[in-house]
């Protein structure tokens, strides 16, 4: 057995049963190799498309997955979406063949790339040591949560693997929850008791089903509201006291109150400059608490009055249980008055609010339609009333993102993959195709802007080739949005991000979907007909939107830069 055999099935025996990649001469026999074991291959069609694909699928998966590409170029390709990965900390496997002579037109410093993006790097450097050198790339990703990349130097691909090393099957490997330090979590106890006015904001490490439980108990227990950051959005969908999504996207009244509260607690999450308005959502005399699983993370975006390494499910399990003991070492008048002031941020008057007012659909706007285009407002409340509740969403990066990032709504935290963290227009098609494969019970719902659109238009040969049921909107407006509103107001010429009209629609029927262009809310009669019918055929909505204004985001976004 050669090692690009014994490694593809040692791999997929350690749980990696979902590759997505390009395949050439370098990557050939391994990705065979893999699929032979069982594991899924998707075939993109650009190497960067495979990439954001296999991070979105790890996201909403919740397994480790793998990137499969030819040495040098394949690899140069997806280093966006390996950058995005890396950023976020996605678990996932990118298995790069490599050459390692430099006179090689195919040579580059494979190391050093994934190093400059914050990837791991490893390599197989024997026959002897391949399976435990490729296993323990796959610890690594999933343990550490990393984007790890494994380096296959084609001369040791192709020798011949000793006849005592073994690729049977072993335990899929596993992160080991933190447990907080007592003292850490009797402080936070503390914190939690003296406010009368909290928020919760839960971020990437609490998107689980168990950790989400936690910190609604605790929320109740403290009278907290409960808020979060972009990627986590919809963990706490249907509960009464949730505000949303904290920071840049947040409606006007999520805003005001996160800016009111007495204390804030970070749970997973890094409390930057997004899900924080760049410290303006802080009052000058609110404590802030982050709890996180990894040390390193804590205070690294701004001080922080109390850090707990911890996981944030046990962290909040264990706050829950030392209120208990410090209820019942309590007795008297001072413990019920302490009962009663546990309603916290949760009055009448707030929860009536919340209700009313802190939806985005539900804030009142003038509509700026015309007959030949419909305010992305309208446009995403309509979309949100037609398409299915039972969706995922993958959004792509530009001034229109906040629309269908806020105005969809979602059903809990695998309803939204939000690949933002590198802020590359173009992933958006792609990160709707892995998180349809992931979540294979919704309806994938990819939201672009025409420059994304563009950028990404490859990979919806390989939406039609999977007969993926995916609904495409595109909100074109024929431009560059963010960088025309940003620099527009200011007189610069925006000759260089304004571009002529281009049918996207047509583009779209070309490649095999059914295609609609809407300029006003009737035109989405066409919407509802392709959902009531068949969907043999995924749909793509060129919806010609309005360019008289920023997104309501933008302003935030752009203080930063």
């Amino acid at each position: 057995m050669k090692v690009a055999e014994a490694v593809g099935r040692a791999l997929y025996a350690a749980g990696v049963g979902q590759v997505f990649g390009v395949v050439g001469s370098g990557n050939f026999h391994l990705t065979n190799a893999m699929v032979a074991a069982g594991s899924r291959f998707v075939a993109a069609r650009h190497e960067g498309g495979a990439a954001t694909m296999a991070d979105a699928y790890a996201r909403m998966s919740g397994t480790v997955a793998a990137l499969s590409v030819h040495q040098g170029p394949g690899l140069t390709n997806a280093m966006t979406g390996i950058a995005e990965a890396a950023k976020s900390r996605t678990p996932l496997l990118v298995l790069a063949a490599e050459v390692t002579e430099p006179r090689s037109n195919f040579y580059v410093d494979q190391e050093a790339l994934a190093r400059s993006v914050g990837a791991v790097s490893a390599r197989v450097t024997s026959a002897e040591d391949a399976v435990t050198q490729a296993l323990d790339a796959v610890r690594r990703a999933a343990c550490e949560r990393r984007t790890v990349l494994l380096n296959l130097p084609l001369g040791v691909q192709a020798l011949d693997v000793p006849d005592d090393v073994s690729t049977l099957a072993v335990a899929p490997p596993e992160r080991a929850p933190v447990e907080p330090e007592f003292a850490e979590v009797e402080a936070l106890a503390r914190v939690l008791e003296k406010s009368r006015r909290p928020v919760f904001v839960a971020g990437r490490g609490a998107r689980s089903p168990g950790a989400r439980d936690a910190l609604a108990a605790l929320a109740e227990r403290h009278g907290a509201l409960l808020a979060t950051s972009a990627v986590a959005r919809g963990l706490f969908h249907g509960d009464s006291w949730s505000l949303d999504v904290s920071g840049g996207f947040a409606s006007p009244l999520a805003a005001e109150l996160i800016q009111e509260a007495d204390l804030i607690v970070g749970w997973g999450c890094a409390l930057n400059m997004w899900t924080m308005r760049h410290g303006r959502l802080i009052g000058p005399d609110t404590t802030v608490v982050q709890v996180d699983d990894d040390a390193s993370a804590l205070g690294v975006h701004r001080e922080v009055h109390l850090g707990v390494t911890g996981d944030v499910e046990l962290t909040a399990r264990r706050a829950l249980e030392t209120d208990d003991a410090n209820r019942q070492a309590q007795q008297g008048p001072q413990a019920q008055r302490d009962q009663q002031s546990r309603q916290g941020f949760r009055t009448a008057d707030i929860g009536a609010a919340i209700a009313a007012r802190v939806r985005w659909r539900d804030v009142p706007y003038e509509d700026t339609s015309t007959r030949e285009r419909i305010d992305p407002r309208t446009l995403s409340i309509a979309l949100d009333d037609i398409l299915p509740a039972e969706r995922v969403i993958g959004v792509d990066s530009g001034n229109f993102m906040g629309y269908p990032s806020m105005y969809l709504s979602v059903p809990d935290e695998n309803g939204l993959c939000f690949t933002q963290a590198f802020q590359s227009i173009g992933l958006g098609l792609a990160t709707a195709i892995g998180a349809a494969l992931a979540r294979s019970d919704r309806l994938p719902v990819a939201a672009l802007g025409d420059g994304g659109a563009m950028m990404g238009a490859a990979e919806l040969d390989t939406v039609r080739r999977l007969g993926l049921p995916m609904v495409v909107v595109v909100y074109n407006d024929d431009a560059y949005g963010a960088e025309v509103h940003h620099f527009g107001p200011d007189g610069h010429p925006l000759d260089t991000v304004e571009f002529p009209p281009t049918d996207i629609a047509a583009v779209a029927r070309g490649y095999g979907f059914d295609a609609v262009t809407v300029r006003t809310r009737v035109d989405l009669k066409a919407v509802e007909d392709w959902l009531a019918g068949p969907r043999s055929a995924p749909l793509l909505i060129d919806a010609k939107v309005v360019a008289d204004r920023g997104a309501w985001w933008l302003e935030e976004a752009f203080r930063g830069h």
